[in-house]
């Protein structure tokens, strides 16, 4: 116990020998540690950002809506306009074996909302009970729709957020009763808000059996009683998008008659496909924003080596005069290490003490463009540690090694 107390009397004294020299080698460190981890966790918090953004349409979701088929293949000079009919999504869901659930939408802009205590405008959505299933509408109170709801026609709603505040301010809305362009709609479930900041366009919407939006709400300008706005759908698993994707155009192209192979005559969001190449991008941003970390923590590691190879041959007189008075290869050695342990272990937590500090004070504003904050990534905080820690110990052990197999009389003439 006394050894290693002396040990450490020794490395604090030398440090302290040596102040500027200490912390300029323990800034390089903990500068280094610090620019990886800050750039890494850069990477991470965008990635994080955007998958919280996809997370909140739903997962693994497909969008259709209604496009323009061209009556000569590969002439869109030629298409004409098509809309997606309710028969439609009934063949959709009979006849694609890769698609797990499939919902028809219907959707209106012009609908005035009045409840007794205020009004408020916002998006209306027929939808069936699946939808839920598709999309991510968390409850907040009551329930969603069902079955029933559908196949009576109940005049019933579900209001966002939003509309709630609105409709609703320091009232109960379940069991109340609001007026939409007159038709008279019970409040059955209230939404959770989802998003941040302004990203609240579901916030502001209702939603109404599909039935009940289908025969009190139609499209304006459709000939079409059976025009709906759009279908979402679902893979069985994500890996099958494409094969969801091309089965449900064949279906609609049958219909509407035209080449389902004519990728112009389609208008869609794969959210599937979307996710997969953002998270390319961000795995060659995370690469980029590593790379550039790893220089700058390699350029520390550098000072680092110079340094310790600068201290040890300085202090070959000492470890001839320690060897004169008695002293083992190995204290020798094990004091070297200490001190290059002591001197690059400290750094370098530092070093992650400052960047998470940096990342907490972002964390309490909201990244740019819905993105998340920078967040500490903790393996590649102690691979950036132990790395520099490594070379620390090395540059310090190998002139030491040198200095201490020398003779007492060869290392005191050393200059």
């Amino acid at each position: 116990m006394q050894m290693v107390i002396d040990v450490f009397a020794q490395i604090f004294g030398t440090l302290w020998a040596h102040k500027l020299r200490s912390f300029l080698t323990m800034f390089g460190i903990a500068w280094g540690v610090g620019s990886l981890l800050l750039l890494v966790g850069l990477g991470e918090g965008f990635r994080a950002g955007n998958q919280r953004n996809l997370s909140e349409y739903g997962e693994n979701i497909i969008m259709m809506f209604p496009g323009r088929a061209p009556a000569v293949a590969g002439s869109m000079n030629s298409a004409r306009q098509y809309r997606l009919t309710y028969q439609d999504y009934l063949d959709v869901r009979r006849e694609a074996p890769h698609i797990k659930t499939v919902t028809p939408v219907l959707v209106t802009d012009n609908v005035n909302a009045v409840s007794e205590f205020a009004s408020a405008s916002g998006q209306i959505d027929g939808v069936e009970p699946q939808y839920s299933q598709i999309r991510f509408l968390p409850l907040k109170q009551g329930r969603w729709l069902n079955e029933l709801d559908e196949t009576q026609k109940r005049n019933v709603v579900v209001l966002g957020d939003e509309m709630t505040h609105h409709l609703f301010p320091g009232h109960p809305a379940i069991g109340s009763f609001i007026l939409l362009n007159g038709y008279r709609l019970e409040v059955i479930g209230t939404l959770k808000r989802v998003g941040r900041g302004d990203d609240n366009m579901t916030n502001t919407r209702a939603y109404i059996p599909f039935q009940v939006m289908r025969s009190d709400f139609p499209l304006k300008g459709e000939e079409a009683f059976d025009a709906i706005s759009y279908i979402y759908y679902q893979p069985r698993v994500a890996d099958e998008h494409v094969l969801a994707q091309d089965e449900a155009r064949r279906v609609i192209a049958r219909n509407h008659h035209f080449d389902y192979h004519d990728e112009d005559a389609f208008e869609g969001w794969d959210t599937v496909q979307q996710a997969q190449m953002m998270g390319t991008i961000f795995d060659a941003m995370n690469e980029f924003l590593g790379t550039v970390g790893l220089i700058t923590l390699a350029l520390g590691a550098i000072g680092v080596i110079n340094i310790m190879l600068i201290a040890v041959t300085e202090r070959t007189r000492e470890i001839g005069l320690r060897k004169a008075l008695g002293a083992t290869n190995r204290s020798i050695l094990l004091q070297f290490f200490a001190e290059g342990v002591l001197l690059t272990l400290v750094s370098g937590l530092i070093g992650m003490a400052m960047a998470a500090g940096l990342m907490a004070l972002l964390g309490n504003s909201n990244g740019p463009g819905g993105f998340d904050p920078p967040r500490l990534v903790p393996k590649t905080a102690i691979l950036a540690i132990a790395s520099l820690t490594i070379a620390g110990v090395a540059a310090g052990l190998y002139p030491a090694r040198k200095a201490a197999r020398l003779q007492p009389v060869e290392a005191l003439r050393q200059e």
